[in-house]
């Protein structure tokens, strides 16, 4: 980590792993936001980023953004990696001493935050931009995490959240007290969003037919994510609709089983896995879709729906977490309680027939919702002036 130069704002950024995902393009946005100010000094720490996932490490590197990679750091928990670990974080903040110091994701959240505190940091801050606790994992590991969010808590002086929902669910087992949170919507560079290719050359490029309705979902091919449940209501939705065609973005552990799958259902030749594919390149793709769904059942707020929403587009969504936040039901698309197969087939079977022109009127109040809430300007001025509060003192 370079050395701090006088008279900035020194802040350090820290999460677990920079994949292609979610949390990771917000804090990239937040860093070069911040970077981009005169008053700002930012550095980045993060693991390395292993797995099918993808990597935004270069990108960090070819925006110049001061970054150090500690190998130890992991997703998943390992006593002894995690120890050198902290001892690495608490060393380079004793080393670098920042004024703030910004975590995002659990394992960097937790590990981090101590670090700061130890090493005596002002101002530490914490996004949540999706709990390790939930509903589909055992009571004892979900208990071990509400105590160590606790825990961390004690030494956060301020918490964001990506969503209301993420708020409302931490306060529920005790985390932190309500003053100490704040909402800031997870930021899209909206810019990427105009003058796309034309959508004919990328349905040809992924072999998809000019009369094909596509139906897509962008997430990691990663349990609890949707896509078996996708390829549950596929056939009658086929059915119902013969030109169907999936597009599956994104690559994980699962693809071969969801293959595998696919084949079994009789239904591999209305799927496209178009695997792994750079940031930059979402926008091209939804620019395809005839409609988005994103069946998963465990997100902060998911981003591939303002990502959808920004062009316009009719999305389909689980209502659980911070979905409804976004997606106002049948005004700018469809919330289906979670595990409905029929209220599922059913609102993705009007999207694609589109009877009256509602998913349309649907799209331009969703685009215009996205354009208020989700600009990167926006963003970086709130978290902004959240470090102000603090510093100020």
């Amino acid at each position: 980590m370079k050395q701090n130069r006088p008279g900035k704002i020194r802040v350090v950024h820290i999460i677990t792993r920079l994949i292609l995902g979610g949390a990771q393009e917000n804090t990239l946005l937040t860093v070069e936001g911040l970077q981009a100010r005169d008053e700002y000094e930012v550095s980045l720490i993060s693991g390395p980023a292993l797995g099918p996932e993808g990597s935004l490490i270069q990108r960090a590197r070819n925006n110049r953004i001061n970054l150090t990679i500690i190998p130890e750091m992991r997703r998943n928990i390992h006593p002894l990696k995690d120890v050198i670990t902290f001892i690495k974080l608490y060393r380079l903040l004793r080393k670098s001493k920042p004024d703030v110091v910004h975590t995002h994701s659990s394992k960097a959240g937790f590990l981090g935050r101590l670090a700061a505190a130890l090493a005596g940091v002002p101002v530490i801050v914490h996004t949540i931009h999706g709990l390790p606790f939930h509903p589909y994992q055992s009571r004892l590991i979900n208990l071990f995490y509400i105590l160590t969010e606790r825990i961390a808590s004690i030494f956060t002086h301020q918490i964001i959240s990506v969503a209301e929902a993420m708020t409302d669910q931490a306060l529920r087992v005790g985390v932190g007290e309500r003053g100490r949170y704040e909402t800031v919507y997870s930021a899209l560079a909206l810019d990427e969003y105009k003058d796309l290719p034309d959508a004919d050359i990328v349905r040809r490029e992924l072999g998809i037919k000019k009369d094909e309705k596509v139906i897509g979902t962008i997430a990691r091919l990663f349990p609890l994510k949707g896509h078996d449940f996708l390829l549950k209501i596929a056939p009658a939705i086929i059915k119902n609709i013969p030109q169907a065609r999936f597009l599956f973005v994104g690559d994980g552990i699962l693809r071969h089983q969801f293959e595998s799958e696919a084949a079994g259902l009789g239904i591999i030749d209305h799927i496209t896995f178009a695997g792994l594919v750079k940031p930059e390149r979402i926008p091209s793709l939804i620019n395809i879709m005839d409609v988005l769904v994103h069946p998963s059942l465990r997100e902060g707020l998911p981003r591939a729906v303002p990502q959808a929403l920004a062009l316009a587009k009719p999305v389909v969504v689980f209502d659980l977490d911070g979905a409804r936040e976004v997606v106002r039901n049948r005004e700018t698309g469809w919330l289906i309680p979670p595990g409905d197969q029929d209220r599922m087939i059913e609102a993705i079977v009007a999207s694609l027939k589109n009877q009256n022109g509602l998913v349309r009127e649907m799209g331009e109040r969703g685009r215009n919702l996205v354009y208020q809430r989700f600009a990167v300007p926006t963003m970086v001025e709130k978290i902004h002036s959240l470090y102000q509060k603090f510093l100020a003192f």
